[in-house]
């Protein structure tokens, strides 16, 4: 389980840095189009908005396999070790959810929508751009997963730290 975590991440990783440097870069060419040239780039302006939705999900996916989303342990903290373990694959099973009703059934449906809408600048079409949704939402369903086995097996406790998340087995 724990190569499967890491090569996720290592993917993840790379795609949200790239999607950064890609932003970067196209940010950089928009303003020198606008001041040197004196004619912006708008093409790069919609680019770096939808690379900035790509990064944010797969970001997003990377904090579901580290267990980083927002939670209120002060009440989890104070239960036994074995509520403990339930409130956090609860949890896990939540965000679970969200993932396929969210990400995966719902941005199927506004991908297959936006499919035969074409984007103002770069003329191809949105549909394209939406197609992270299911993506990452496949990738947070692997994480929940890989998480309750985790929780289940004890490698993963009641920190949701990255660490803690490494160390799985």
């Amino acid at each position: 389980m724990n190569q499967l975590r890491n090569l996720l991440n290592k993917i993840l990783e790379v795609l949200a840095g790239v999607s950064f440097l890609a932003m970067v870069i196209l940010t950089c060419w928009q303003v020198f189009t606008r001041y040197v040239l004196g004619n912006a780039s708008s093409w790069s302006e919609e680019l770096v908005s939808y690379l900035f939705a790509w990064m944010a999900l797969f970001g997003a996916s990377i904090v579901v396999g580290e267990r980083g989303h927002m939670n209120i342990p002060i009440v989890i903290d104070m239960m036994p070790a074995a509520m403990k373990k339930l409130f956090m694959i609860f949890a896990e099973v939540i965000a679970c959810i969200f993932a396929l009703v969210i990400l995966i059934f719902g941005g199927v449906q506004i991908t297959n929508l936006a499919m035969g809408q074409m984007t103002s600048s770069l003329g191809v079409p949105i549909g394209i751009f939406y197609v992270v949704m299911p993506i990452s939402g496949a990738l947070n369903i692997v994480y929940t997963i890989l998480n309750i086995i985790g929780i289940l097996n004890g490698t993963i406790g009641s920190g949701n730290t990255a660490a803690e998340a490494g160390k799985e087995a």
